[in-house]
């Protein structure tokens, strides 16, 4: 008995000395009474999140597709294949599968770029290669290209196609 006793004022304590229980006293001649104005009070004091532009600009640099020379490099190098997928928040390119009509046989290749940074070096990007060869409809054999030469032509074409953007862009700022 003693012990419930002892155990529920110590709890009884521990829950009263807690701020989330007492009221906070509030003066409404102190708080804003629009919705813009508290955000920013409850930004400046640590109590909020800023969304965009409501409080100006606060830092951080933002890189968009537009501006990215390897990003524009590697679509205009691409731009005669069918796209599956282009996602450049996931910094991604994915073809779809493309068959050359010059080319003999039921061969066709996939492509993905992988973007690994901004900068215009080889490191990069991550190229792979799937070729497929298909004997019937119903039978196709799919194998990745490892160092092969249509990827090691294919990035050394994005890279030049990329400095070449950014030293127009350079000249552009000045």
């Amino acid at each position: 008995m003693t012990k419930n006793l002892i155990l529920t004022l110590i709890l009884s304590f521990l829950l009263l000395s807690c701020n989330a229980i007492k009221p906070k006293k509030v003066d409404s001649r102190n708080v804003p009474s629009s919705g813009i104005e508290k955000a920013k009070k409850n930004v400046a004091e640590g109590r909020g999140a800023s969304v965009g532009g409501l409080l100006g600009n606060r830092g951080g640099s933002f890189e968009f597709s537009s501006s990215n020379p390897m990003w524009r490099a590697s679509l205009e190098v691409l731009d005669f294949l069918p796209m599956t997928t282009v996602d450049y928040s996931g910094g991604m390119i994915i073809s779809d599968w493309y068959n050359d009509d010059n080319v003999k046989g039921d061969e066709s290749i996939k492509i993905s770029i992988r973007f690994l940074a901004n900068e215009v070096r080889s490191d990069s990007l991550k190229i792979i290669i799937h070729k497929k060869k298909c004997a019937s409809m119903q039978n196709c054999k799919i194998t990745m290209l490892e160092n092969s030469k249509i990827s090691n032509e294919l990035r050394s074409t994005i890279l030049r196609t990329a400095a070449s953007l950014e030293k127009q862009d350079k000249k552009k700022k000045k």
